[in-house]
């Protein structure tokens, strides 16, 4: 499995289509993951991403500065990967309305279906299917935070792009003529389309980037992050990962670090630390068990490295995430919608 499979299993993607927009220009209005939309469709979580697949026009997109707006046209599809509020518009200049009041209606009355907004002033007109996704919340940063907090990508500009074209066009006809068994159909496209449009970015990455991204893409780094990702308990060495990829120890630790800031055997230590993260907050395993699992021979050692990470021990930080995590007011999502960080 390359490394880019490996992270994108761990983070558990889930995703939901649920949202088919036409809106005709003059139009603005305020995009965010509302609270009651995305837990009538997805499990609870306070990592939720979001993206809009325009199907049909254009629009103009922001974080709410003038900076961050692109311009997104049909084929292109616009990702918010921190689920950030977002304005979305013919016009961003125009006050935006909030999107909640539109769909309201539309969640009381079809629950669970694909919800249809039709909005705007009759003029041109800009079609789109926007999707939400969540991710576990420890495992995806390095992921997410790697990607920009707004970006577009061509999902159809190449001949290898047929199937996709095919997908696409599959994905509007079932949100705009939902039928049974649509919503699941749905949400597994919604996980595709995301990750074609993280695989996209990474190809568009200048030839010498540093960072996560650029480290998954990296011949070398790449296959030594998949090994690492494959085998997190593994009593690794930089030799023996050398060796795997076919560089000698130094060339590869410089490599590393060049690419990842760090070297390979302290991203595996951070790498291990959020693996035991996700199964203490997901498992009802001991807390030696999970040690073990991620590779260390003795609980103390790994409760102490756990505190450096998370700044609570194992037990402590697995108490406190035993309470459903609610979606408003809690962490990234909670303060994007006005509500208070944990």
């Amino acid at each position: 499995m390359d490394a880019l499979s490996d992270v994108l299993r761990a983070v558990q993607l889930n995703g939901a289509v649920f949202l088919n927009g036409e809106f005709s220009a003059p139009w603005c209005v305020i995009g965010k993951p509302e609270s009651e939309l995305c837990t009538a469709y997805l499990p609870p979580s306070d990592r939720v991403a979001s993206y809009h697949l325009i199907t049909a026009g254009s629009c103009w997109a922001s974080l709410g500065d003038d900076d961050s707006a692109i311009q997104v046209h049909a084929g292109e599809i616009l990702v918010v990967p921190q689920g950030e509020m977002h304005l979305l518009g013919s016009d961003l200049a125009l006050a935006p309305i909030p999107s909640a009041p539109l769909l309201a209606e539309c969640l009381l009355s079809h629950p669970g279906e694909v919800l249809r907004i039709v909005y705007g002033g009759g003029g041109e007109q800009t079609r789109m299917v926007c999707g939400f996704l969540t991710c576990d919340e420890v495992l995806s940063d390095p992921l997410l935070n790697a990607l920009p907090r707004l970006f577009k990508v061509d999902m159809g500009s190449d001949r290898e792009s047929s199937w996709l074209a095919s997908a696409l066009g599959f994905a509007a006809m079932e949100a705009a003529e939902p039928r049974a068994g649509s919503t699941s159909v749905l949400a597994k496209l919604s996980e595709l389309l995301f990750v074609e449009a993280v695989r996209r970015w990474i190809e568009t990455l200048p030839e010498h980037e540093a960072g996560f991204l650029a480290a998954l893409r990296d011949r070398y780094v790449g296959r030594a992050l998949s090994r690492l990702h494959m085998q997190p308990a593994h009593p690794w060495t930089v030799d023996e990962l050398a060796g795997h990829v076919g560089l000698s120890r130094s060339a590869l630790s410089q490599r590393f670090t060049d690419l990842l800031g760090q070297p390979p055997i302290q991203y595996l230590a951070r790498w291990r630390l959020r693996l035991a993260a996700r199964e203490l907050r997901s498992g009802r395993k001991s807390l030696a068990e999970v040690a073990g699992a991620v590779g260390y021979d003795s609980e103390a050692a790994f409760s102490r490295a756990f505190k450096r990470e998370f700044g609570l021990p194992p037990a402590s930080w697995r108490s406190s995430r035993d309470a459903p995590v609610a979606m408003a007011g809690h962490g990234m999502l909670g303060r994007a919608m006005g509500g208070s960080p944990r």
